[in-house]
């Protein structure tokens, strides 16, 4: 079949059209009878990358149900340009609301990955919905699940049907078995599909080895009889494999799976480039689903740049801490896996302050203290580094010393008035940070940290804000934390970097765009004490102080970030605000005590976060 200005694209008549309908969202609860029926009306289809499903301008007339892979929605205004671009994976449907509107819209849908759809005819479909009503009823909480997506970016977990482990090797196959048990905990009735002969049973899951196939490996036909089989009464369906199939059959498996996690340890890594690159190569969007999974000992994993550049992100579990001062974040490593299964990411956006940043070490030790599993951080400023130095994997007691013992002025200092505005000066000027941080962070890169970190910075060529999650860590935080005046711009690649605060002070918006459906924003600079050069409202003219040009910068900062905070904030599902105004700009030495604040404001509220979550998986996070 041919679309006139797309690729071609495959259609089979009813070729398996049964079994791949049982496997959709909108076969749930019919009978056999009913599932036959309607498989039979449809046809299958096999889009391809940049294939066309349906041309803008023309009246739809037919209703896809997605199966596997992903289409890519754009709306065009008048003009004709892309004005929204939208995205449907595997489970939801096309058309729907466009063939009941029976008009031409301005629509265009393509298939983003290599792609299975069942298509049936509109009003062949609206007959059948008519006959079975568990089929209308699947089908409309299909498209009302889309809408609310679309009109109220609801941000409900998705838990992943079908997810495929891959291993490089025999060392990573118990996690496997970790994964499942953990599962079976949270009162998941999961099912494993393994090709591994030597698979011992594990309490609470099913287990099919697959049977010999000429060469003893798991086909997508045998994966979806099974899934069929298990679909009746379990959600989770995990594929167990290793990485010995010719390339051509992974990518099968891959298109299969909603989503793979990709296993490999510092010895082995390199191994997985050439599969990961013939899989991009087949289908780029693909690099969606991929998720690396390392595990290591008491390594740090490596850059692995070029295995990096082929997934979407990666996951870091360690069989022993990876330093000997490792905050929990470095033990969570398996339980930010299993909440991402799970369709949980929880993100913290830490808002610039200078020395009012310091309390980002509280919060974070009261999160972590209560259970509360972080998987990302966005930073800006004192946020970024702070969120870099936990991420890192730094104990925040330790953290906490540190800073204070650092950033303690000299004795010169301390002995001139303001000392501690001129020693931050000095500090800048001077380009002490850097040595200050390597102490903790060496050469290691944002990507290399067992937490995910973002950092902010802004471009003064551009004039847009640059979001970093790559790089030299420490690069990173003093792109993020250059303030204007006191110090000059860093130059690098073609950017002039400055403070992130200047345009996005608390970053949560970073972090929903990452993924995060839960995230908790902190501002440190909220409240603030209406007192500027010992200058209060009311104060005479005659009686108040000059400012110095040191003190006009770091309170026109100030301004500014209180100002600014609610642009990055907006989405934050809990904003915790502890009260700093009494401290200055500039007091680092009290470090501890900016700690505890922070520490105290998120006890305040914890067990009403911990409320939230629950709301969005209860297993997990149980009702306090």
């Amino acid at each position: 079949m041919q679309v006139k200005g797309s690729r071609s694209r495959v259609v089979i008549l009813n070729k398996d059209s049964h079994l791949l309908f049982k496997t959709h969202p909108c076969s749930r609860g019919l009978s056999e009878q009913a599932c036959c029926e309607i498989a039979d009306a449809a046809e299958v289809v096999i889009a391809q990358p940049g294939d066309l499903i349906s041309r803008r301008d023309q009246p739809m007339t037919s209703v896809y149900l997605i199966v596997h892979g992903r289409l890519k929605q754009e709306v065009f205004d008048v003009q004709g340009k892309v004005i929204t671009t939208r995205y449907q994976t595997a489970g939801g449907q096309y058309g729907g609301l466009s063939a009941a509107l029976a008009e031409p819209l301005p629509l265009e849908c393509l298939a983003e990955d290599p792609s299975t759809l069942l298509k049936f005819d509109y009003l062949q479909c609206l007959e059948l919905a008519k006959k079975y009503e568990q089929f209308r009823l699947n089908w409309l909480r299909i498209l009302a699940t889309a809408v609310k997506t679309a009109l109220f970016q609801d941000r409900t977990p998705v838990r992943q049907q079908l997810v495929a482990i891959f291993h490089q090797s025999s060392a990573t196959r118990g996690l496997t078995t970790r994964i499942l048990e953990r599962l079976h905990q949270l009162e998941e009735a999961p099912c494993l599909l393994t090709d591994d002969r030597n698979r011992q049973p594990i309490e609470g899951v099913r287990i099919c080895v697959a049977p010999d196939e000429g060469e003893g490996q798991l086909s997508p036909e045998t994966i979806r009889h099974q899934v069929v089989q298990w679909l009746v009464d379990s959600k989770r369906i995990v594929c167990d494999l290793a990485t010995s199939y010719d390339p051509l059959r992974v990518g099968n498996l891959v298109e299969a799976c909603d989503q793979v996690l990709w296993c490999v340890t510092p010895e082995n890594w390199q191994d997985s480039i050439r599969f990961l690159r013939m899989l991009k190569d087949r289908a780029p969007g693909w690099q969606n689903k991929i998720h690396l999974v390392w595990l290591l000992g008491s390594q740090e994993a490596p850059l692995a740049q070029e295995l990096r550049e082929l997934t979407a992100r990666d996951f870091k579990i360690y069989l022993e801490p990876a330093q000997p001062r490792p905050a929990l974040i470095v033990q969570n490593g398996f339980s930010r896996l299993v909440q991402f299964l799970r369709g949980i990411q929880i993100g913290v956006a830490l808002g610039g302050g200078a020395a009012r940043g310091m309390a980002h070490l509280g919060v974070l030790k009261a999160l972590e203290e209560n259970g509360i599993v972080v998987d990302r951080i966005a930073g800006t400023s004192a946020g970024a580094m702070t969120g870099t130095v936990y991420g890192s994997g730094m104990g925040v007691d330790y953290a906490v010393k540190s800073f204070v013992n650092d950033l303690r002025p000299s004795w010169f200092f301390r002995c001139l008035p303001r000392g501690e505005q001129w020693y931050l000066l000095y500090k800048y000027r001077t380009g002490q940070f850097d040595s200050m941080l390597r102490k903790y962070l060496g050469r290691k890169h944002l990507e290399q940290l067992p937490l995910p970190v973002h950092s902010i910075t802004v471009d003064l060529i551009t004039g847009q804000a640059v979001v970093r999650d790559t790089g030299d860590a420490v690069h990173r935080i003093i792109e993020s934390i250059n303030l204007p005046v006191l110090s000059l711009p860093i130059n690098r690649e073609g950017q002039a970097l400055v403070d992130g605060g200047l345009i996005n002070n608390v970053p949560a918006d970073v972090l929903v765009s990452r993924g995060c459906n839960f995230v908790i924003a902190v501002s440190v600079t909220a409240k603030m004490q209406h007192e500027f050069a010992k200058n209060r409202p009311g104060t005479p003219t005659s009686k108040m102080k000059r400012a110095s040009t040191l003190q006009t910068v770091l309170r026109s900062y100030l301004v500014q970030s209180v100002n600014m905070n609610s642009i990055g904030v907006q989405p934050a599902d809990m904003v915790i605000e502890p009260d700093v105004s009494e401290y200055q700009l500039t007091e680092f030495t009290k470090t501890d005590q900016l700690s505890a604040v922070g520490e105290a404001a998120t006890l305040e509220v914890v067990q009403k976060i911990k409320g939230m979550l629950s709301q969005l998986d209860s297993q997990l996070y149980p009702s306090p």
